[in-house]
């Protein structure tokens, strides 16, 4: 469904702590973000009904904006003046998003196929269940029976393979007879998408006790993947089962002029129209109160994935038994206990609304920040990648070995743009914050554009590109986006002190010229509206994009931090010697102006 020209469009998020709204007009030729405003969502008692967390937030756009949007508790549809809307879309992860199970043949071949068809489609995969697991069949039917998923994807087995296997994990499916978490009257739904021979065998074992729905095999021959088919069941399902039982939302989806969106599925969708758009590279990364999720899209394929256990508030002890409490400390420009700290950490997840109070509070939830972000980066790259279980020709040697190739999509010298988006990364008091976390998390190479999300708006605009990519994408680069300049990062190794970089940059000012050394980082003030033009000349043993020793020229706009010259080198390692760690951080951090001195 495509609408023709609106004048005035509303969009509301249902998050697991807030409900958002905004509110989007056609300003002379333009679309525009006019207000947007919040609520606490209400899924649980005792409102028990989501919708009133959304008229909630309804209200405070309409006394800002000052116009009429509800009449009672319906939406005025159609624009008279200052009332009404010409229509309402909505996401939501409310009541913990959708919470999925997955089961495949082989670990690494369908089962990993599943894990990505289910995370496309905005899914938290809770566990992922295959014949060469390890797990014996008692364990695995406990496990089932335990994590109650909202339902589970189920693959197997190429067109006309053997049909055994996939059969035998129907039949655990079958012995654990799992309860869905919403919902006690209905079947648990299960999607069948593997070889199609093993169909009647996978219907007469699961028909009587699931809600089975079979759709094409997600892996019809090795060197194919066919996700799409399963991914949109997934989302169909969502809807038709999980959403339907959860509060309220019957009421929601009777409200909202087009299916309710799983969030993270709908920034994923943002993120994917950017790239194909633009014809660039991507990565997005949205950082939650309980879950990380990263998006990226590399040769032309988009990825996505959610560590549901990398948080800044719920999961935020996760994160520490996940890292260590050194991996944190290591990023703190000052000494402190590791009692202390520990004791800090667990009290932001028993008040996960909390905000930080002081500088050092701030500094501690940042450390934590960098280290949630790299471990979901570390979990995408190992999910972004080529399939497996493919027979490549390569020496004469090796053509009669069967290869794994699994090698990552990402690479992170072609990468173009990094957005990052989320409370810690959208609130931070100071932009040069949140572009220096995500330097540190991902370590970009080469020069790579920095911008975050502004207020957190990422996914009403994504379910709002599938019924008007305009206003979507103009309110996207227009009020959503803040460019916060580029990094620019050679890739190589060094002993501090040694030259890397000479850069050269010519303005309206005229030529200026520096050298920057191993182990420093430096920033260039650039405003937003300037652009300037840079020569690299990098060392011999440094590359920032163009080869070892090549020099890269470039036009570059400029942003709200800048220009960031990383020579920390890459792969990046921080001293072992805490006294000359914390100096250096100190160093680096009033390098780029990150806090008050």
């Amino acid at each position: 469904m495509e609408i023709k020209d609106p004048k005035r469009i509303l969009a509301t998020d249902c998050g697991s702590t807030t409900t958002k709204a905004i509110l989007i007009e056609k300003r002379g030729d333009e679309y525009r973000l006019i207000v947007r405003g919040e609520a606490p969502t209400t899924v649980e008692s005792p409102f028990e009904d989501v919708t009133k967390g959304v008229l909630n937030a309804v209200r405070e756009v309409e006394e800002l904006a000052n116009v009429k949007i509800l009449d009672g508790e319906n939406i005025i549809k159609g624009v008279k003046g200052s009332e009404g809307v010409d229509f309402y879309v909505s996401t939501s992860s409310a009541g913990g998003g959708l919470q999925m199970m997955v089961a495949g043949v082989v670990l690494t071949m369908t089962a990993e196929s599943a894990a990505r068809a289910a995370l496309g489609a905005g899914a938290i995969v809770m566990d992922v269940i295959a014949s060469n697991d390890g797990r014996l069949p008692h364990e695995k039917i406990e496990r089932i029976r335990n994590l109650r998923p909202d339902m589970i994807l189920l693959s197997g087995g190429v067109d006309g393979g053997t049909i055994s296997h996939v059969v035998e994990l129907a039949e655990l499916i079958r012995a654990a007879d799992p309860k869905p978490r919403f919902g006690i009257g209905y079947k648990l739904p299960v999607i069948y998408a593997g070889n199609k021979d093993a169909r009647q065998a996978i219907l007469d074992i699961l028909k009587e006790n699931t809600a089975l729905v079979i759709v094409e095999n997600i892996r019809p021959v090795l060197e194919r993947e066919n996700l799409n088919p399963a991914r949109h069941k997934i989302h169909d399902l969502f809807m038709e089962h999980v959403m339907a039982h959860a509060p309220g939302y019957k009421k929601l989806m009777e409200m909202t002029d087009v299916p309710i969106m799983p969030t993270p599925g709908a920034v994923g969708l943002l993120v994917e129209t950017v790239a194909r758009k633009e014809n660039i590279t991507v990565i997005g990364v949205d950082i939650g109160g309980a879950t990380t999720d990263v998006f990226s899209v590399f040769q032309g394929v988009f990825n996505r994935t959610v560590s549901a256990n990398l948080g800044m508030s719920y999961s935020i002890s996760n994160v520490l038994a996940e890292t260590g409490i050194e991996n944190i400390m290591r990023w703190l420009p000052f000494e402190i206990e590791e009692r202390d700290l520990r004791n800090r950490i667990r009290n932001k997840m028993i008040r996960p609304t909390t905000i930080p109070h002081t500088l050092e509070d701030l500094k501690i939830e940042q450390a934590i920040a960098r280290e949630a972000l790299s471990l979901a980066f570390e979990q995408h790259k190992s999910m972004a990648v080529g399939l497996k279980g493919i027979q490549q020709e390569r020496t004469i040697s090796d053509t009669f070995a069967q290869t794994m190739t699994g090698e990552t999509l990402i690479d992170l010298m072609a990468l173009n743009l990094l957005i990052g988006s989320g409370g810690i990364l959208s609130h931070a008091p100071r932009r040069n914050q949140a572009a220096m976390m995500m330097i540190d998390a991902f370590l970009p190479q080469g020069i790579t554009k920095l911008a975050v999300d502004s207020i957190f708006m990422m996914p009403h605009l994504g379910v709002l590109s599938t019924v008007h990519e305009r206003s979507a994408t103009e309110v996207f680069n227009k009020d959503c986006l803040v460019p916060l300049g580029y990094c620019i990062a050679p890739a190589g190794e060094g002993r501090e002190g040694i030259n890397v970089l000479k850069v050269k940059i010519e303005d309206e000012k005229g030529v200026s010229e520096k050298v920057i050394k191993y182990g420093e980082i430096e920033l260039i003030p650039v405003p937003v509206d300037k652009k300037i033009k840079i020569i690299l000349h990098p060392e011999r043993g440094f590359d920032v994009g163009n080869g070892k020793g090549k020099v890269v020229d470039a036009e570059l706009q400029g942003g709200v931090v800048g220009i960031i010259i990383d020579c920390r080198g890459r792969p990046f390692s921080l001293p072992e010697d805490k006294k000359r760690r914390i100096e250096l951080l100190n160093k680096w951090f009033s390098a780029v102006n990150m806090y008050p001195r």
